[in-house]
């Protein structure tokens, strides 16, 4: 357990609001000299009980299959390589997932091949060899147990990211969920409110379940547009409770 640092993000690496709420983090760290530590919460796992064909869109499960295998390869990077490459790895792969434009001809599952996370690896400074990890299952006991340490912290009713300020003894929620990254003059301020509310010992919830598809490229939205609003059915996609 490593508790020295300001900040525990928990990421999956193919959440896409994980992924706005990470980049608005790093602007935040750069103002306030936070240290963060890049931890894992496996969608697929928090949803191994869920028939996906019956509650998610026909692409969730090998999304969040794919979202997996790269969480093995970043755990084998950390045991590895140690903790500092996470963060920068995480950042590799957000940027190849969300911040390109998708290609029409791969599937959600492509995320979780070595094809596509090679090249990932070695933009991250890393040997392609941790791609072996891609299939290695030993590394799901891992995985499973930060995810139950994240949910632990919040509740299980949540989805990415999970984010602990102050651990261990500090506060713990699920999100901010973001669909739009403010500025830089905007960053510190959002995020003085956030820890502000969260900080309260009564505060349990601020929620709506109508969300922006978020600025990202992969989605088709530019910096200067706003996404689709559409219902997250409670932080997922879920087709019916």
């Amino acid at each position: 357990m490593v508790d020295d640092a300001d900040i525990h993000l928990y990421f999956d690496p193919v959440c896409p609001f994980c992924w706005m709420t990470s980049k608005w983090l790093h602007m935040v760290q750069a103002q306030r000299g936070y240290t963060v530590d890049w931890r894992f919460i496996s969608l697929r796992l928090v949803n191994a009980t869920v028939d996906y064909d019956a509650h998610f869109p026909p692409e969730y499960e090998a999304g969040h299959t794919a979202g997996l295998r790269l969480l093995r390869v970043a755990a084998r990077a950390r045991a590895e390589h140690g903790r500092e490459v996470v963060g920068p790895l995480y950042a590799a792969m957000g940027t190849a997932i969300f911040d390109r434009e998708p290609d029409p001809s791969t599937d959600a599952g492509y995320r979780g091949t070595r094809e596509f996370v090679e090249p990932i690896l070695t933009e991250a400074g890393l040997p392609v060899e941790l791609a072996e990890a891609l299939d290695d299952d030993r590394w799901d006991e891992e995985i499973s147990a930060e995810t139950d340490e994240a949910l632990a912290l919040t509740g299980k009713d949540v989805g990415t990211p999970i984010l602990h300020f102050e651990p261990p003894a500090g506060v713990a929620f699920f999100g901010p969920v973001i669909s739009r990254l403010p500025t830089e003059e905007q960053a510190g301020e959002l995020w003085d409110h956030v820890i502000a509310l969260a900080r309260f010992p009564g505060f349990a919830e601020l929620k709506r379940s109508l969300r922006e598809r978020p600025q990202l490229r992969a989605f088709g939205v530019t910096e200067d547009e706003v996404g689709l609003q559409e219902d997250w059915h409670g932080g997922s996609r879920r087709q019916k409770r």
